[in-house]
């Protein structure tokens, strides 16, 4: 190779890596159902559904996952009421300790519950996870998909979860923390599947009923005016028709339901024409300059590939519309650049 060609190979490849790490593409990762992710001290932390423990991914940019740092934080001991069916963990920092909330079973779907660990370093991936207990209300229902937040001092937990004890609704409850791993009070419903968009839940499992509607995955949006907004997925996630829904906080008491108002329509949903289907189970998170809103999701590339293996983390950036409501836009195809979050420099 003469000395112009080396000249010229060295170029391209510089000109290709400032390219790449200026964009990225969906998917992050090649599996990740119930994707979530907190930022702090300038570090993300990610987390997503495994089943059987609970990881924790950890980088600078949410867009490099696939070569973020991670560590298992806790496989739960066989034989207890937790050891099986790890769903959608969420870690949290609250009063200077990191909790990470998830939902687990002994093996029997019907007694799903709602768990919560506890550490107290600076640094979720250093210190010792320790298990708080289980996290529930006095009715002690069926219970998934939890996630906490602050609302004018006080702590919430919102979660989805069955009215009785068979499995023919998932509906969406709020409650009082007392503290980050105790409920206090009743549990309060605030949305229950109403709209044809949000009842496609047809199954085939002779062991399930024929027909589940379904409203989970509940997450709480903030506008840049404090507006309250709680975005949750609607529809079996077995079905291409898996999609996000909105609730407008609209009154003065979280508790109350007449203060929640629901759009009668999905806000995210299926883009055919971008092969993504089945988007939902999303969080939220901000540019690392804090200037963008993004949002965190899984789908499925084709269709009828259901809740299992295929479901993909993917990132976008949405905008606000005029009344203060978010604008998610449509679902990006795979492979598709996108420039990545912000960090002002």
């Amino acid at each position: 190779m003469n000395l112009r060609k080396l000249f010229y190979l060295i170029l391209f490849s510089a000109s290709w890596i400032s390219a790449s790490a200026q964009t990225f593409t969906n998917p992050l990762l090649p599996l990740g159902p119930d994707p979530w992710s907190i930022y702090k001290d300038g570090y993300y932390y990610y987390t997503h559904t495994l089943q059987d423990s609970l990881v924790i991914w950890k980088t600078t940019n949410l867009a490099d996952l696939k070569n973020a740092e991670k560590k298992t934080i806790f496989r739960p001991p066989a034989g207890t009421p937790y050891s099986k069916e790890l769903w959608a963990p969420e870690i949290h920092f609250i009063n200077n300790k990191w909790y990470t909330y998830f939902a687990a079973d002994d093996g029997n779907n019907n007694n799903h519950r709602m768990y919560v660990l506890e550490n107290e370093s600076s640094d979720p991936m250093q210190g010792n996870w320790i298990l708080k207990g289980k996290v529930g209300d006095r009715s002690d229902k069926w219970a998934i998909d939890g996630s906490v937040f602050f609302h004018k001092n006080k702590l919430y937990m919102v979660w989805a979860g069955w009215e009785g004890d068979i499995n023919q609704k998932q509906e969406i409850y709020i409650a009082r923390m007392k503290n980050p791993y105790t409920i206090k009070g009743k549990r309060v419903k605030i949305s229950s599947p109403l709209y044809e968009w949000e009842k496609h839940g047809d199954l085939n499992d002779p062991n399930n009923p024929p027909h589940v509607d379904v409203n989970e995955g509940p997450q709480i949006l903030k506008n840049p005016q404090n507006k309250l907004f709680l975005i949750y997925s609607a529809s079996g996630c077995w079905t291409d028709f898996y999609a996000l829904g909105m609730l407008t906080f609209t009154g003065k008491n979280l508790l109350k339901p007449s203060s929640w108002q629901k759009k009668p329509y999905p806000v995210f949903k299926k883009a055919p024409e971008n092969d993504v289907y089945a988007p939902g189970h999303n969080s939220f998170f901000k540019s690392p300059d804090g200037t963008e809103d993004w949002i965190l999701y899984h789908a499925n590339s084709q269709p009828n590939q259901g809740c299992g293996n295929f479901r993909t983390p993917r990132a976008q950036k949405f905008t606000w519309n005029s009344d203060g409501t978010p604008n998610f836009g449509i679902p990006v195809k795979t492979g598709v650049p996108i420039p990545i979050p912000s960090t002002g420099k």
